[in-house]
């Protein structure tokens, strides 16, 4: 089966799905995800994020199989295996899934700065302009979104090596012993880390737009690999500086460390950590957005300039509702269920039975 041809002029090199990876695997989790894991395998949670990461490797190997079988993205793997009324019916899910995605980047960026440097920012004002930077990045095509999930991991990598500046408080002890939770509660600290980790389900639906897609599977994996890496070393250096007790209290762990960092010129870093913070979100919001337009595109003939701005009005409405703090975090629950059922748990299943329909049908 053959999907929609897409010209050669819109597709993008294989090695940039390595920058779309990483774009999207590293988001605004970033910012407060060593707290969460630790809190059901204490300083061996960092074990989760490995143990997570392989089964990540598993899935995208898995995604990479799927849309080699029919040479498209997902929804012409389920027009091959359900036939297409049940394709055009996930089709809506898998909208609702990234307008949902999409809107847990803004409501905790959002927050992020309410705490740290403008408590009286208008969410309504902050979407709107954030939103209109994205459906501008998205009329420019998906070359133009990948662009941006290129400058957005190479312009902030900097950032990394600001982490360096608490290395001279850090404890490694803390980390000993080694192994000290079962596998129950490691396993517990994956899942809760798994919001943090998706978004290289983006792959199932620009797999068409990749020239070669074959020659993107190593890129993929070395992107997987990296955030992978970087996440556990991010966490070590968390768990290192941190006690037990104080990591309980800190809910944001790493913009809590850019408050070691110290510069002649600047005396309060974490203010430049959260600003350059908006160029690593740009990416996640840009393809959220370029995916749900898309799939509307194809689902009702809609033109895809037309949805982005349909999906980014519903967006901006729906920022307009939420207030800080607790309505936020049940959001983040209810987007994280809904993360660990469509990669972890649906897209295993739907390979498993696209072996069995593909025997049956040949």
């Amino acid at each position: 089966m053959q999907s929609q041809t897409i010209p050669n002029n819109l597709k993008i090199s294989p090695y940039l799905v390595f920058y779309v990876i990483i774009s999207m695997q590293i988001g605004i989790g970033v910012l407060g995800y060593q707290r969460i894991i630790a809190d059901y395998a204490g300083h061996d949670a960092w074990i989760s994020i490995l143990i997570l990461g392989s089964y990540i490797h598993l899935v995208l190997w898995m995604m990479y199989k799927l849309c080699e079988m029919v040479n498209g993205d997902i929804i012409t793997v389920h027009e091959f295996l359900f036939g297409r009324f049940i394709s055009k019916v996930v089709s809506f899910a898998f909208i609702l899934f990234y307008i949902i995605y999409l809107l847990s980047f803004i409501l905790n960026f959002i927050e992020v700065i309410q705490i740290w440097m403008f408590p009286d920012i208008n969410n309504f004002v902050f979407s709107l302009f954030f939103l209109l930077l994205s459906i501008y990045i998205v009329y420019g095509g998906l070359r133009t979104v990948v662009g941006i999930c290129f400058f957005g991991t190479i312009l902030p990598v900097y950032l990394i090596f600001t982490f360096t500046f608490t290395l001279k408080y850090a404890d490694f002890t803390h980390l000993l012993p080694i192994w000290e939770h079962n596998i129950t509660e490691l396993l517990q600290a994956s899942y809760h880390m798994s919001l943090t980790s998706v978004g290289f389900e983006a792959i199932l639906f620009i797999y068409p737009f990749i020239n070669k897609p074959e020659k993107s599977k190593k890129w993929a994996h070395i992107g997987v690999a990296t955030t992978t890496i970087f996440y556990t070393v991010l966490a070590i250096i968390a768990f290192s500086y941190f006690s037990k007790k104080q990591l309980e209290n800190t809910i944001w762990a790493t913009l809590s460390m850019w408050q070691m960092v110290q510069f002649p010129f600047v005396e309060r870093f974490e203010y430049i950590g959260v600003a350059n913070w908006c160029l690593i979100l740009l990416p996640n919001i840009c393809l959220s957005l370029w995916v749900a337009s898309r799939l509307l595109k194809r689902a009702t003939k809609l033109k895809q300039r037309k949805g982005a701005i349909l999906i980014s009005t519903i967006a901006v409405i729906i920022v307009t509702l939420f207030e800080k703090g607790v309505d936020i975090e049940s959001f983040n629950n209810i987007v994280e269920q809904m993360t660990v059922a469509f990669v972890f748990v649906y897209i295993p299943l739907l390979y498993c039975l696209s072996l069995i329909i593909k025997k049956v049908k040949t």
